[in-house]
């Protein structure tokens, strides 16, 4: 057993902070000696290395608690996915690095030329190929059929916002050459189902809650864990905005919203759409 003055100098994690965890139940001291002090055996340590893996990604301490108290989560994954984008993101800077090397040598082969419509739609087609049979009859339910979803994806591509969303997205990968060869060659299906599945998990918890006030800490947790999943599953730092969006489809739609109600039970894509309100509001 550590103390948490001996767990401090281990990690270099200060004791307020591991007071702290405690308080909020992050991170539970294994017991606490006669006296009242903390104490943590190798597991507790264990975790606490989890935790910190979790703080490197800037992941905020209360999504961090709903994937450390969620047995339904496969953390390794989690981990696994987190290393992936961290080595995507490395090769990234090496390429920027070798772009700046070369605009001082004079060179600048940097292409940052926005995807045109047939490259779009060749995107789209890989995409909607890589689809798992469950996404593609959620899609149907909401669009009413593949087809559709792909004239909606490539009306929206046409949009300021999208293109400026292609630019960086050449920017991340380097060229465009990379980007459609990415999303061509996509073969991580299960990982996709993995998500599908987590989110309808989430979905079948906070339809538990229907009734519940959005404000309330449990319907924020959930919420919580819904803002994580989206960011693995769109690969994006901040889901707020495409989450935002969406729920703003299900309010307009009333198709999305029929689908909706009729899987999760009736009422609950308002329930949805304020709780994410409530959760992403400044």
């Amino acid at each position: 057993m550590r103390t948490v003055k001996e767990v401090s100098e281990l990690t270099g994690i200060s004791v307020r902070t591991l007071h702290y965890y405690d308080e909020i139940g992050l991170l539970k001291p294994t017991k606490c000696s006669e006296a009242g002090y903390r104490l943590y055996d190798d597991k507790a340590l264990e975790l606490l290395q989890r935790i910190l893996f979790f703080r490197e990604f800037d992941m905020p301490l209360k999504e961090i608690k709903s994937i450390m108290d969620n047995p339904m989560l496969d953390k390794n994954q989690i981990l696994k996915s987190q290393k992936k984008m961290l080595e995507l993101k490395k090769e990234r800077l090496q390429r920027l690095i070798s772009s700046i090397d070369d605009i001082l040598k004079g060179e600048n082969k940097m292409d940052f030329a926005v995807f045109n419509q047939s490259e779009i739609e060749e995107m789209c087609q890989a995409m909607i190929s890589n689809m798992p049979k469950e996404q593609k009859q959620i899609i149907t339910g909401q669009y009413g059929s593949v087809e559709e979803f792909q004239k909606h994806f490539m009306e929206q591509a046409a949009g300021e916002r999208a293109q400026k969303n292609f630019q960086k997205m050449v920017e991340w990968y380097g060229d465009k050459e990379s980007v459609i060869s990415a999303a061509k060659n996509s073969d991580n299906p299960k990982l996709m189902q993995s998500y599908q599945n987590r989110m309808d998990e989430i979905m079948k918890k906070l339809a538990g809650k229907l009734g519940t006030e959005v404000t309330a800490f449990e319907v924020k947790e959930i919420i919580g864990e819904y803002d994580f999943v989206s960011k693995q599953y769109y690969q994006v730092k901040d889901a707020k905005t495409l989450v935002l969006e969406l729920a703003a489809a299900y309010e307009k739609s009333d198709k999305m919203r029929k689908v909706l109600d009729e899987q999760y039970g009736t009422g609950m894509t308002d329930f949805f759409v304020r709780a994410l309100r409530e959760f992403y509001k400044d």
